[in-house]
């Protein structure tokens, strides 16, 4: 892949980002379609995001915000979607074009979120959420776009309240009790550590069938395998990753069909 002058810049911007896909991902999206554009990772703190972000999306280019900073992300968009200003989160920007000089920002964790829970055939029943963070934030808007109900779960319990309270009021998500969830889903970064406790404890919801972990590792995490031992259909994060990356591509190319064959091929050849 050759950088030139004209080369367009895109990013993942986050702390920590070493672990991110996202770059083999679009990369080998961009190399399919001859896409004079290139992806890399760069670790950022909260200071930085906006600036790069503005710098990125002034150059042409763009990217993708991770943890901790997709809240911080949602208020430095100069054009926020109304999916980012209903959840106050943005995982996608890019520049407007032309003489608007705004970034632009959405949300394809959404996206990503659906697409996975419709290959694992997730069933209509409420699900069980552990994480109070902007991808909690993300599966919250996927299941009002579902119609389901929610439980949220999180080591503080503080925090989970005041979700479920933001879920409720402003989204109008409905509010599920955890042993009646038929659906499990991690949206904490429990999991990128060898070691990490199990995001949702074994027998949380009893008549769960699906777990969905946000979270992507090689040979899966840890949490991913004990529940698909335990009768459930399983999948980490790596087809939210696909998918989510394919919607972020559509922004950032407009009327270029994403290649999400090509990007699901280079997630899993570099998880195995």
């Amino acid at each position: 892949m050759r950088v030139g002058g004209s080369t367009r810049v895109f990013a993942i911007l986050g702390d920590p980002v070493a672990h991110s896909l996202s770059p083999a991902m679009q990369n080998a999206a961009f190399r399919l379609l001859g896409l004079d554009a290139v992806y890399v990772p760069l670790r950022c703190s909260a200071a930085e995001l906006p600036g790069l972000m503005a710098s990125l999306a002034s150059a042409g280019g763009g990217g993708n915000v991770t943890i901790p900073h997709k809240t911080l992300a949602a208020r430095s968009a100069g054009r926020p979607s109304a999916r980012v200003q209903a959840i106050d989160a943005c995982n996608t920007f890019w520049g407007g074009g032309g003489t608007d000089a705004l970034v632009m920002g959405d949300n394809t964790d959404v996206e990503g979120i659906v697409a996975a829970l419709e290959r694992l055939q997730a069933p209509d029943g409420p699900w069980l959420l552990a994480g109070t963070g902007g991808s909690a934030r993300a599966v919250a808007a996927a299941a009002r776009e579902r119609g389901v109900a929610v439980a949220v779960i999180s080591r503080d319990a503080g925090r989970a309240a005041d979700f479920s309270a933001w879920a409720l009021g402003a989204l109008g998500v409905q509010r599920a009790a955890p042993a009646d969830c038929r659906v499990l889903i991690n949206a904490t970064p429990l999991g990128l550590a060898s070691g990490d406790p199990d995001p949702i404890p074994a027998g949380a919801a009893p008549t769960a069938t699906v777990a969905l972990d946000l979270v992507y590792a090689r040979g899966e995490t840890g949490w991913v395998r004990r529940a698909r031992a335990g009768g459930l259909a399983a999948a980490d994060g790596r087809e939210v990753l696909v998918r989510q990356g394919a919607a972020a591509f559509s922004r950032w190319f407009p009327g270029q069909p994403a290649p999400v064959e090509a990007m699901r091929a280079a997630v899993h050849a570099s998880l195995g």
